[in-house]
């Protein structure tokens, strides 16, 4: 059955039409503890979904949605290193890159720790490389600057990343 035939993919879908003429200036007048309710704080971040429209209804329904289609086993298998790109039967390692330097991170039964490891010293060469004014366009001149290219979900982790890292720019 396809996730869209799920009842409560189709009450997520009834909730969203109901919300589209809320205004979120009114949702925090209707409920002044709404960013209380719908954000969690940890020690090093702060996850505000006060800001989205939804209200406990629609959060109830999420981890319904959720827990009907097994969201922590193909999290936990993600994590596992096993393959669970289906078009392309292989597993995702996007999560790898950023894992800890203990944890041992296995594929197919290998250990790939070290291949972690390779690629992120051969990012950090490219990026100082090219900071450095090492690396040269196809003109021969220095590169100043960077166009990031995705389609569809592929762009969504690296559009993020920059968005969160930019004040971090050398700017150079």
């Amino acid at each position: 059955m396809s996730r869209r035939q799920l009842a409560g993919w189709k009450l997520l879908e009834q909730l969203a039409q109901r919300k589209k003429s809320q205004h979120m200036n009114q949702l925090f007048i209707d409920d002044p503890l709404r960013f209380e309710k719908f954000s969690i704080e940890l020690p090093t971040m702060l996850l505000d979904y006060s800001k989205n429209l939804i209200d406990s209804e629609t959060m109830k329904a999420l981890v319904e949605l959720a827990t009907a289609t097994d969201v922590e086993c193909w999290r936990d298998r993600m994590f596992n290193g096993e393959p669970i790109n289906l078009t392309e039967d292989r597993a995702v390692l996007h999560t790898a890159l950023r894992g800890s330097a203990t944890q041992t991170i296995e594929v197919d039964g290998q250990n790939i720790n070290n291949q972690i490891k390779q690629q992120l010293t051969s990012m950090k060469s490219f990026v100082e490389r090219l900071r450095r004014g090492d690396w040269l366009g196809y003109s021969g001149k220095r590169i100043t600057d960077i166009v990031n290219i995705g389609v569809g979900g592929s762009n969504l982790g690296p559009k993020m990343v920059t968005e969160a890292l930019k004040h971090y720019s050398d700017n150079t």
